[in-house]
């Protein structure tokens, strides 16, 4: 008996202990919530800038993060990136990691081509970055479209009247944003969700890409919600890249880059 005792016991805690832990490990629809970045693969390692290309005077490897800077001697004249040369994915999750100086202004793009006239030059969606949170969040379409939601709004955009014509796409940017958009709805509250971001420190952007659907979070908080029905204007895949953009001398800091290519 005493070894049918302590056989017996162990057998059904560990049942017991894998039935919590599989309960603990999936929501009602079944999908894994315990690991939240099962499937995303690291595309930089902290370790060199191999699988990245940009202009060496603005960007470097220190502390195994990927460093933008500007200092009083590199002023520079044209906003700048470095381009992830691992693809251009179409739908995706993105993570990343962040902290810049309080006159920083930088950014992720993604779905974005290169410019011919700029090697280090990136055309597409951006979530947009600054110190000041003034824009942190929004969607801004570098050397595009411009401003399409700023954060805190949850925006359909349109195709434009007459598209086509250079003339017709420069009458429909406004005051540096887009004017064939509809404002949906409200993500929040600005200064609540402005605070939910930590200034001169670190944060966590994700950007999820799905279809014509585009949503920049910031520290778990929805800070701009896009989906664009432009279907001569937008894009749906182009090269990931990080920006230093132009302005007084800034730092900003990146690192914990990963993507995860959605089926």
């Amino acid at each position: 008996m005493k070894v049918f005792n302590y056989l017996f016991i162990p057998v059904i805690f560990v049942g017991i202990l894998s039935t919590v832990n599989a309960e603990n490990q999936k929501s009602d629809d079944n999908t894994i919530v315990s690991d939240e970045d099962a499937g995303f693969v690291t595309i930089f390692d902290g370790k060199s800038l191999d699988n990245w290309e940009g202009d060496p005077v603005y960007w470097k490897l220190e502390n195994g993060c990927l460093v933008g800077e500007i200092t009083p001697e590199t002023i520079v004249k044209r906003n700048t990136f470095i381009i992830w040369k691992g693809g251009t994915p179409g739908d995706f999750e993105l993570k990343v990691d962040y902290r810049i100086t309080d006159k920083g202004n930088s950014g992720i793009n993604y779905r974005s081509e290169r410019m011919d006239d700029h090697p280090y030059a990136l055309r597409g969606y951006q979530c947009d970055i600054d110190g000041k949170n003034s824009y942190t969040g929004q969607n801004y379409e570098e050397r595009k479209r411009t401003t399409l939601a700023y954060h805190g709004q949850k925006v359909i955009v349109s195709t434009q009247e007459n598209p086509g014509s250079p003339d017709s796409f420069n009458k429909n940017i406004e005051n540096n944003a887009w004017k064939s958009i509809k404002v949906v709805s409200s993500l929040g509250n600005i200064d609540s969700m402005n605070a939910s971001i930590r200034e001169n420190d670190w944060n966590t952007c994700h950007i999820i890409a799905r279809g014509n659907r585009l949503q920049h979070y910031v520290n778990g908080v929805l800070m701009s919600d896009v989906t664009d029905e432009d279907t001569v204007n937008r894009s749906l895949s182009g090269f990931i890249g990080v920006q230093v953009h132009v302005g007084p001398p800034m730092k900003v800091e990146y690192k914990n880059i990963k993507l995860k290519v959605l089926e």
